[in-house]
């Protein structure tokens, strides 16, 4: 994952001072899985990623394109 949308993801996460369990419930993944997408290790499938743009009301270019 690009470190755009790893810096993304964290200030979106942020604005709503959410923890990274408060996210992962939110998206219905664990809280490892969100840690891996902020430190770059892991890519979200495309439903995911889906879910992530919904959650923050984004479209999904503005999160995942560089």
């Amino acid at each position: 994952m690009t470190s755009e949308f790893v810096n993304r993801l964290k200030v979106c996460r942020a604005e709503r001072n959410w923890t990274q369990a408060d996210l992962a419930e939110q998206l219905g993944v664990s809280r490892q899985t969100v840690q891996a997408l902020e430190k770059g290790r892991y890519a979200p499938s495309l439903p995911l990623a889906f879910r992530i743009a919904r959650l923050f009301g984004r479209p999904i270019s503005a999160i995942f394109v560089q």
